[in-house]
């Protein structure tokens, strides 16, 4: 192996491909101490500001993804493609990498297909149940595809398709989760059930609004709530914060919310989807309809499909949301059968498995 290693990764546009990336290269460098890593995202996304403050450096293209209808994006989009080619080669030609990895997004989709074109050891990582149309369109000519979901073999060349896991933060599998204590850390009543609510950093408009509406039959119900608005949200559900619910903009330790759940209603995004099978607690999904392709109401059914969690999408939330959710909640063998289920489809040494594939790339 050599020593003065040398790894792009690439991905962005969304936490869902950037963390990954971040992950994977914790783990490089972890093995190898000397590597020199490069990320390439897409200019003026996330990425450019997470991935330094992860501590690697990053370059970004002018990349940008095709819009459904007509717009002048769609039509800067061939000179923005030949600008990411360009560039792209530009990179690979000055930093010489030993190997490159993709996350998803658009912009792994150019450098990728360059890397793979000088015959450089190339893998991409797919976090959904239903990949994305960068990494389909990179599936044939990569060395390498490491997934997350078994359905994702009828999209990518089976051969070269390995089911290693998506990568989760290292402190979550070291979790605590002695509800004792996490009770106490959210000062709960350890005689009454807790529903922990999550819509990622930004909030879910829908769920908080489903969550307000049923706050009286929480009450009725005397279950306890630690809902997490998210930023977006907070200063119009603050006002809800009381014995029974506890509002949080955002919440820092999450061991201590999985410790102290009983149940949990959560978005459906791969890396969350990913955590909640760690944590094996019984988990209502509710997949956000606005993301590309569907992609997460096809991660949740995927687990949904093997009894290991429960699923409303946000127009049947209304008609089925009291009756479905509030018996599972006076159900502790469906919950028990949920949360056992869920927690056999965890795949928690995730990033170490990819790491190992990416050494077998470079031996």
């Amino acid at each position: 192996m050599k020593k003065d290693l040398r790894v792009i990764l690439s991905g962005g546009g969304t936490g869902g491909h950037i963390y990954p990336a971040i992950a994977i290269a914790n783990e490089i460098k972890t093995r190898f101490p000397k590597v020199d890593i490069l990320f390439v995202g897409a200019s003026g996304r996330m990425e450019m500001e997470k991935v330094p403050r992860a501590g690697y450096k990053i370059e970004g293209l002018w990349i940008s993804g095709i819009q459904r209808k007509l717009t002048m994006r769609n039509l800067m989009f061939p000179f923005k493609l030949l600008s990411s080619l360009a560039k792209s080669r530009r990179i690979i030609k000055e930093f010489k990498p030993d190997v490159v990895i993709g996350t998803g997004g658009f912009a792994s989709g150019p450098l990728l297909k360059v890397a793979s074109s000088k015959g450089i050891p190339s893998l991409i990582q797919e976090q959904n149940s239903f990949p994305g149309i960068t990494n389909k369109l990179l599936a044939k000519q990569v060395d390498k595809i490491c997934a997350a979901y078994e359905e994702v073999k009828r999209f990518f060349p089976a051969e070269k398709t390995v089911i290693t896991g998506n990568p989760v933060r290292q402190d979550l599998l070291k979790i605590d989760v002695n509800k004792e204590k996490a009770l106490k850390h959210f000062s709960l009543d350890k005689d009454k059930k807790v529903v922990l609510v999550l819509g990622g950093s930004l909030g879910a408009r829908r769920i908080n609004q489903l969550v307000e509406a049923n706050l009286e039959k929480f009450k009725k119900e005397n279950i306890q709530l630690i809902w997490q608005t998210g930023k977006l949200y907070f200063e119009d559900y603050k006002k809800y914060n009381s014995g029974l619910v506890q509002t949080h903009l955002f919440l820092n330790e999450m061991n201590f919310a999985y410790g102290a759940a009983d149940v949990i209603i959560s978005r459906a995004g791969a890396g969350t989807v990913s955590e909640l099978s760690i944590v094996g607690k019984p988990v209502l999904f509710v997949p956000s309809p606005n993301v590309a392709e569907d992609h997460q109401a096809k991660n949740a059914l995927a687990v949904v499909k093997k009894n290991a969690a429960m699923m409303l999408k946000e127009n049947e939330l209304d008609e089925k949301f009291e009756t479905e959710f509030f018996a599972l909640m006076a159900s502790e063998e469906k919950q028990k059968e949920l949360g056992e289920n869920i927690k056999k489809l965890a795949l928690p040494n995730a990033t170490a498995r990819i790491v190992d594939e990416i050494e077998k790339l470079i031996e």
